[in-house]
């Protein structure tokens, strides 16, 4: 995984700079920040299945690096007790994206993109560029039992330092909030594959909170 990962940043990041240590520092950066021992979840592991997945939608991307380049620096700053974490990680993703010589339109884009996460509401609508991020972000939701599972245990992980009195309502006001949508999936593929396992997911998570 982390070698796919590796050839894959260096694709991209070789499209607009030859200079390889800039490349390689910037990897070494990534795989240093998903891969802190607070990360349980939003990790490496995470961006390999949001990458990898989008290798099948790619056709129906506008501005497919800056998607990319979006998916990478997501959650490059990821404290579970901060509230800025996209604001703080979209202008990380500029400082490095300026570096690697991207003109300023697609870095808006990428910042953009990346604050739309935090409230996973779209805010980039003339194209399906942010309901793909959206809404690979959330596939975790609708995937089988196990891999559910997993993920709510990693969840809690990152947020131990909060006792059960606090974290089990929070979660719930997370959860609650997601059920309360429309839908939980912005693109027809994502809904069809996701979402009736997705609310099925989160009513038992929510049973057992």
């Amino acid at each position: 995984m982390i070698k796919w990962l590796q050839k894959e940043w260096g694709k991209l990041a070789s499209k607009y700079t030859e200079d390889k240590s800039t490349i390689e520092d910037y990897w070494n950066e990534i795989n240093k920040q998903y891969s802190l021992n607070s990360r349980h979840y939003h990790n490496l592991s995470h961006l390999y299945n949001m990458l990898n997945q989008l290798e099948n939608y790619t056709d129906e991307i506008m501005h497919l690096d800056s998607l990319k380049f979006a998916i990478w620096y997501h959650d490059i700053i990821y404290k579970s007790s901060k509230k800025d974490n996209e604001e703080k990680s979209a202008l990380f993703a500029k400082k490095r994206l300026k570096h690697l010589n991207i003109d300023d339109k697609s870095i808006e884009i990428v910042q953009k993109l990346i604050i739309s996460t935090k409230k996973h509401e779209i805010i980039l609508p003339n194209n399906n560029d942010n309901a793909y991020l959206l809404d690979l972000d959330l596939s975790i939701l609708g995937t089988d039992h196990k891999k559910y599972q997993s993920y709510i245990q990693n969840i809690r992980k990152e947020y131990k330092i909060y006792p059960d009195f606090m974290y089990k309502p929070g979660r719930k006001k997370v959860l609650n909030h997601f059920l309360e949508r429309e839908t939980l999936y912005f693109t027809d593929t994502f809904k069809n594959k996701y979402e009736v396992q997705a609310r099925l997911n989160i009513k038992n998570e929510i049973d057992l909170l």
